[in-house]
């Protein structure tokens, strides 16, 4: 079942004349705008000689330094799993590895200058993305924004 077939189904007219929305269309709207990110993200990515993960961890860490288990949490994976993410992104100069100011014990990952670089032409290059985003009129993408945060980034490294 397509998400637009979901939420024609879902979305009735209330007595109030107000749309309904269920959360089952819901589900299926963001299920499908996930898909759309995921394979744009990766077409991207690939054409910079990345992987999702990689792209994604270089997005987390644009927003400051992170310690290796807490890049491993945001990215839902193993910590064994993000050494290996982040041992390729240091060996091409993206990310550096510090030891944390507050513990020793820690090593924080920290973007690089070309690893910035990397990130802005990652974004760039989400062509499908940037089209769907610049259809919204500016009151749209500040509502998009607002919905979004409020539902999903509190906190989180989100792309």
């Amino acid at each position: 079942m397509s998400a637009t077939s979901g939420t024609s189904r879902s979305a009735q007219a209330s007595d109030g004349g107000h749309l309904e929305v269920s959360n089952t269309a819901l589900l299926d709207t963001l299920w499908a705008s996930m898909v759309s990110l995921y394979g744009d993200l990766t077409t991207a990515a690939t054409a910079q000689g990345l992987t999702y993960s990689q792209a994604k961890a270089l997005n987390v860490l644009r927003q400051g330094p992170a310690p290796m288990r807490s890049l491993a949490a945001t990215l839902h994976c193993d910590a064994s799993n993000i050494t290996g993410i982040i041992d390729r992104l240091e060996a091409r100069g993206f990310v550096r590895r510090e030891p944390s100011p507050t513990d020793r014990r820690v090593k924080n990952v920290v973007l690089a200058e070309d690893g910035a670089a990397a990130v802005e032409t990652l974004r760039a290059g989400m062509h499908a993305t940037h089209e769907s985003l610049d259809a919204l009129s500016e009151e749209e993408r500040a509502t998009l924004q607002s919905l979004l945060t409020r539902l999903f980034v509190a906190g989180d490294g989100g792309f």
